[in-house]
């Protein structure tokens, strides 16, 4: 697909409270990242996870029905952070907190070699004192693939900085 709406794209608001507008509504899309074997290799050893479908190239090929080793669906989900990041900012936002995650689930596997990209939209946005606790739906689409790799949904809180352009007094 070449559409407009499948080039990479993001939001950038001056002030966290516009975000309110975006509930129900896309904000952003990543580039493609490659997932590297060199990358899965890190994660298991970071999480001690050594499952032969991830790290054995020789057995995957044999006895996967993928044919080759797969990312570790949790090394997918901690790549939320990295597209949220890429794909929308506040200018008056001091710091956000990664609050939790409803829902996560992993409908295809992410083989090593294959690409992947976020695609980012507002589900919920709620105004606390002195910023906002919203919930994004984070789809990692794989390249070539129906199915995405994981669809989750995060939840963070941000706060703003109240010397950025008075957003406490809107």
């Amino acid at each position: 697909m070449n559409n407009k709406k499948d080039l990479p794209y993001g939001t950038h608001l001056t002030h966290l409270f516009e975000l309110k507008e975006y509930v129900g509504k896309e904000i952003g899309l990543t580039d493609w990242n490659l997932m590297t074997q060199e990358k899965i290799d890190s994660f298991a050893e970071v999480t001690e996870d050594f499952q032969w479908i991830h790290l054995d190239k020789k057995r995957a090929a044999k006895e996967s029905p993928y044919k080759k080793t797969i990312a570790h669906g949790f090394l997918i989900l901690s790549m939320t952070s990295k597209i949220i990041f890429e794909v929308y900012s506040f200018d008056d936002v001091k710091m956000g907190i990664n609050y939790g995650l409803d829902k996560v689930r992993f409908p295809n596997a992410t083989p090593s070699g294959s690409f992947y990209r976020g695609r980012v939209s507002l589900i919920d946005y709620n105004d606390i004192p002195g910023g906002a606790k919203y919930k994004v739906k984070v789809v990692f689409e794989l390249k070539g693939e129906e199915k995405p790799a994981c669809v989750a949904e995060f939840l963070a809180i941000a706060y703003a900085d109240p010397s950025k352009k008075n957003y406490l007094n809107r």
